[in-house]
């Protein structure tokens, strides 16, 4: 009888352990949404830097927009999210707890508005009656109708579809749309038969400025603080590595071959997407100008208003009477 006593302790002991491993295993397990944008860190994405540095076992997904991703955030399917801000105000506007803490860029030349040869636009005063597409809830979207908004022009005078990006470089291709506003690869796909009419960068400095950055669940945040600040490094690392050595992102290096078979395109497309890039410095990131601050963070003001825009186009339902608590500079303060 004490034999089988023990022999069941022991099998007990085992099922334990069983069950207390695969727990701790699930405490480093993350799921995280990324889009098709061309930016340093989707590197680390495809060789497998994140993980490893984080120590996490890492899901990556890819989505097709940010209101993709943040959908999914939502829902509790991913806990890390790759964003613009119209997406991020939109879902901080219904309350979802998610938080900002790394800028990945600003409003440059990698985001535009490009018109199809033969379509008859030349100037933005030729926008009238014609056809233009961008990603739904995406920052493109955003620019887009702010862009009309400032030449006196309502929807009713620009027919603006909100469609998926692929579905925009298939319309504009087979001539059913004059333009779309859109980012990497569709950018350059858009090019080759067009041009580029206004950037996103112009847009900006016409009021209406936008950023794309990573965002965390409120919760996952709380519960794992040195996973955001390794993720944070991870991603300013690349950044860094790009800033300073532009040879080693050139269309013949590397890094160019790896983000074309991660993202598809040719290595020279990569290239060229990357030098549209407008990137952060840490220590600006972390000032009040963007993520630091409270409610005085740039980044904080930059929701609102477009929080604002977002309401009055009837996209949203209600503004926020403030935007500080969905972005957190403790990840990119400690960054050099």
């Amino acid at each position: 009888m004490k034999l089988v006593k023990i022999l069941l302790q022991a099998a007990l002991g085992m099922v334990l352990m069983a069950n207390v491993v695969p727990a701790a295993a699930v405490d480093k397990k993350v799921v995280i949404g990324y889009q098709t944008d061309a930016l340093p860190f989707a590197v680390g994405i495809a060789n497998g830097d994140f993980a490893k540095t984080t120590g996490y076992q890492i899901d990556f997904r890819k989505f097709n927009s940010g209101g993709d991703v943040m959908a999914a955030m939502a829902s509790g399917d991913v806990q890390v999210g790759y964003v613009g801000s119209s997406p991020l105000a939109s879902a901080a506007s219904r309350g979802l707890d998610i938080k900002a803490f790394y800028v990945c860029s600003i409003s440059g030349i990698d985001e535009a508005l490009v018109v199809r040869n033969g379509s008859g636009i030349h100037t933005v005063a030729d926008l009238k009656g014609k056809k233009l597409a961008a990603a739904p809830v995406s920052t493109d979207h955003y620019q887009l109708l702010a862009l009309i908004k400032s030449q006196g022009l309502t929807e009713k005078d620009v027919q603006v579809f909100a469609i998926p990006q692929p579905e925009i470089v298939a319309a504009y291709n087979r001539g059913d749309i004059d333009g779309g506003f859109v980012w990497d690869p569709a950018l350059t796909e858009l090019k080759k038969n067009g041009k580029v009419l206004v950037t996103s960068r112009q847009v900006a400095e016409q009021g209406a400025p936008t950023f794309s950055a990573w965002v965390v669940a409120g919760a996952f945040a709380q519960a794992n603080p040195d996973f955001l600040k390794d993720y944070a490094a991870v991603s300013e690392k690349y950044a860094q590595s790009f800033s300073s050595n532009k040879a080693a992102w050139s269309a013949d290096s590397d890094n160019a071959k790896l983000l074309a078979k991660f993202l598809g395109g040719k290595p020279g497309d990569q290239a060229g997407a990357l030098l549209n890039l407008s990137l952060l410095k840490p220590s600006t990131q972390a000032s009040e100008v963007w993520l630091g601050g409270g409610e005085n963070s740039g980044v904080a003001k930059i929701l609102k208003n477009t929080a604002v825009f977002l309401k009055e186009q009837k996209k949203i339902s209600a503004v926020l009477p403030s935007y500080a608590a969905y972005v957190t500079p403790v990840a990119v303060t400690q960054l050099k």
